[in-house]
């Protein structure tokens, strides 16, 4: 399957990017569609066409800070347990990653190397997430690594299968039901891409969340059902509850593996915490 982007960077390509010449060159109109990403057939969630159609007003407003509920417990930040009954994959995953923890060692600590957290993980990281809620669609943009999610409400379809981009987030439609913004996400990219502590999920991978504000508007709560046929039987469900933070912001994070290395949680921070102390063993010996 050949992506958009893949299609839009062969355009690239094709006109060069040196910038020698640049004045002489000229991108038609069909290059330029491409490369802005244009939709076949429907407007865009922040065209002023697409935001001047009159809609119902919805139940909720989700617009506002939000950070994730652990006054319980901080392990509430995981989807499991409970755990569905998983396949040869995800039974491998949980067997390897206890003894990962009995050993001390990190286990796919991916994220440690700078690949994306990915859905659902993404929502229940420990920084906070702004949520921008338009009539067309909502906005998400998480404090871990700057991270942004698309809820599109603005009556379209998923994209044909044949022609979609696979994402850590994939894509996720939202419509109303009754009081809760139901929203079914799918095509995500699936490597590298681990949920709790290294369970993996595949192209099959799907997630339907149903959301609503609770507490007179001080509590996000949403109800996971996530399914993956490659990896699992049945759905896996969890329900999470987020606070609002009217005081807070996020601020902007890059994620760079340099400074990583030195995080004791990532491999490579460990293999550095075992030089300097082989390091330091090797001075006092002196």
């Amino acid at each position: 399957m050949i992506s958009r982007s893949l299609v839009a960077l062969a355009a690239v390509l094709a006109f060069g990017v040196s910038t020698a010449g640049a004045q002489e060159r000229k991108l038609t109109q069909e290059q330029i569609d491409e490369l802005a990403h244009k939709h076949d057939g429907y407007y865009g969630a922040l065209s002023p066409q697409n935001l001047a159609v009159k809609r119902p007003k919805p139940p909720h407003d989700f617009t506002g800070t939000w950070f994730i509920d652990l006054r319980r417990s901080f392990a509430d930040f995981r989807f499991g347990p409970p755990y569905p009954e998983f396949l040869e994959a995800g039974k491998t995953a949980m067997k390897d990653a206890e003894a990962a923890r009995l050993a001390g060692k990190p286990y796919r600590d991916s994220i440690g190397q700078c690949y994306p957290a990915g859905m659902p993980m993404i929502m229940t990281r420990v920084w906070p997430i702004n949520v921008i809620q338009l009539p067309t669609a909502v906005f998400m943009n998480f404090g871990f690594t700057n991270s942004m999610r698309f809820i599109y409400t603005d009556g379209r379809k998923h994209t044909d299968s044949d022609v979609a981009i696979f994402t850590y987030n994939g894509e996720s439609i939202g419509k109303w039901e009754g009081n809760d913004l139901v929203v079914h996400s799918k095509y995500f990219e699936s490597n590298q891409h681990w949920i709790d502590g290294g369970l993996p999920v595949s192209d099959e991978f799907e997630i339907i969340e149903r959301m609503r504000l609770k507490e007179k508007g001080m509590i996000l709560e949403i109800e996971y059902t996530m399914t993956d046929p490659k990896n699992w039987k049945g759905e896996w469900k969890n329900t999470k509850r987020w606070m609002r933070q009217d005081w807070s912001d996020i601020p902007e994070v890059e994620c760079l593996p340099n400074l990583n290395q030195n995080l004791p949680s990532t491999e490579e921070g460990q293999a550095a915490l075992k030089e300097r102390e082989r390091a330091a063993a090797e001075a006092d010996k002196k």
